[in-house]
């Protein structure tokens, strides 16, 4: 057995820390020992029903105690995770099933009709919480069954807000070296308590959950089965939470609360991941909540994290250094490095790289080549090695021959006090080839217009860059896991 298996992780944890109050979760405590034990159970009944090392195991739940226990039993098990966000629609599911071959699934019992609809006829053995997922704790504990450092232990469908869903293979040694370099850098806060929201189905979730098995002092996690931002802030006050990981729509409706209301004296840092965060959200929570928000960097496909700020070494707008595992290069289109200051492309080599898209090596051959993962992203190192992140290649608007990244225009948008979550994309137009439109969602209680965010922006930006419409909605669309969804947007703003 290799030193990178990830139940062998979860099992030296267990033994560092032993037994104590680990999770609290709508009202009740959850024992570190309890985890354990129930893991084993879970694991030795997987296997006496037939799930084989390698078999993909979907996890199709809601926050829950039972997810941390599913992941820890399918690694011991030797077979696969593959946690799938709970806001799919049916053909989404079906696709996901097929294409990833699952023999088994555990799910909650609220997305029991979604499961059995999209797996009509595949023939996936389906164990739910609260009812069927107790015969496999009544196995007999399992022992760890041996997996390889470069095996495959987690299977994640990208969101497919750009079309159908791909599968990213990630090894066992990938997620327990990226595990480890989030943990560097939360032991740089220096905080025991935290609050967990985020879906544990998604990369950045599941990633959180694996650093916490690396750390060196007894953690207390809170966890919410949804974010909710009202009972979130009182989980704080409640159980003096001293930090949280967020995607930057979570701090944008946070802000949007009467913080007033709760003490959040506790609070000292937010970890900030998933989508980039605009400067003016990371300066307003930081000023409201009295924190430093850590802004970290990756994707799916790099196991989550390649880089993150730390506590003494953070700077505003970047999103830090790269972390031990990662080696992270700027690189022209011809696959150069380009000079320091200057945006390329963001290149990342290191365990944590993906083993490839499942059952597709064509686009696995176009995403990482010569060993170097090709994000997509455009970025740039400053002299003392901060990395910053410009936008999303292909979400570049070319306006009249100018680019325009959306997210200059983002930010100037939420410099208005009433904008709350703004998104920017391009629409085809027949003089200019694109042009730019913006969504906004005003924060509650506050009122402006479109026409009047126009003006506000063309008095802050390039002629090319300004946004010529800016439409006002009740919400702007968001993925499953808080990104702005610039596919629905994009449908939103097309000409008729």
């Amino acid at each position: 057995m290799t030193g990178h298996h990830l139940a062998v992780l979860a099992e030296q944890s267990f033994e560092r820390h032993g037994d104590y109050e680990y999770l609290f979760f709508e009202g009740r405590w959850v024992t570190s020992g309890e985890i354990h034990e129930r893991s084993a159970r879970v694991a030795g009944g997987l296997r006496a029903r037939g799930v084989r090392p390698g078999d993909r195991v979907v996890v199709l739940t809601m926050n829950a105690p039972e997810v941390f226990i599913s992941y820890r039993a399918i690694w011991r098990a030797g077979a696969v995770v593959t946690p799938v966000i709970f806001l799919q629609s049916v053909p989404e599911l079906r696709h996901i099933l097929t294409d990833s071959g699952a023999t088994a699934a555990i799910i909650s019992p609220e997305l029991a009709d979604l499961f059995r609809n999209a797996a009509e006829g595949l023939g996936v053995t389906a164990y739910t919480i609260g009812s069927s997922f107790s015969e496999l704790e009544s196995a007999e504990p399992s022992a760890i069954v041996p997996r390889e450092d470069d095996d495959l232990a987690a299977l994640l469908y990208t969101g497919g807000t750009t079309g159908r869903a791909k599968g990213v293979m990630l090894s066992h040694r990938g997620l327990w070296e990226c595990g480890r370099g989030l943990d560097q850098v939360n032991r740089t806060m220096d905080v025991t308590r935290s609050l967990l929201a985020l879906p544990l189905s998604h990369a950045y979730g599941l990633i959180v959950s694996i650093a916490g098995l690396h750390s060196d002092r007894r953690h207390v996690s809170v966890m919410q089965r949804w974010f909710d931002p009202a009972g979130w802030l009182r989980l704080v006050a409640e159980h003096r939470v001293e930090s949280a990981p967020v995607v930057p729509t979570m701090l944008a409706m946070l802000l949007a609360q009467p913080l007033g209301e709760h003490d959040l004296s506790s609070l000292r840092a937010f970890g900030s991941g998933g989508a980039t965060l605009p400067p003016p959200v990371r300066a307003a929570a930081e000023k409201a909540f009295g924190v430093t928000v850590l802004e970290g960097y990756g994707c799916t496909e790099s196991s989550a994290f390649v880089s993150a700020e730390t506590v003494p070494e953070h700077r505003a707008g970047s999103v830090g250094k790269p972390l031990p595992h990662a080696e992270v290069a700027i690189l022209d289109p011809d696959g150069k490095p380009v000079p320091t200051g200057e945006d390329g492309e963001i290149c990342v080599r290191g365990p944590g790289v993906m083993l490839g898209y499942w059952n597709d090596p064509e686009l696995t051959a176009r995403t990482v080549r010569d060993g170097w993962l090709h994000t997509g992203d455009v970025g740039r190192f400053d002299a003392d090695g901060f990395l910053y992140v410009v936008d999303r290649l292909k979400d570049l608007i070319i306006r009249g021959g100018f680019n325009v990244f959306p997210r200059d225009v983002e930010d100037v948008l939420l410099e208005h006090p009433a904008v709350q979550i703004a998104a920017c994309v391009g629409r085809p137009d027949p003089s200019s080839g694109e042009e730019v439109v913006a969504v906004v969602q005003l924060a509650p209680g506050q009122q402006v217009s479109g026409p009047e965010l126009v003006e506000f922006a063309k008095e802050r930006m390039a002629k090319y860059k300004y946004p010529r419409e800016v439409i006002v909605l009740d919400s702007v669309p968001l993925t499953s896991v808080g990104k702005i969804n610039r596919k629905a947007v994009r449908a939103m703003v097309k000409p008729s």
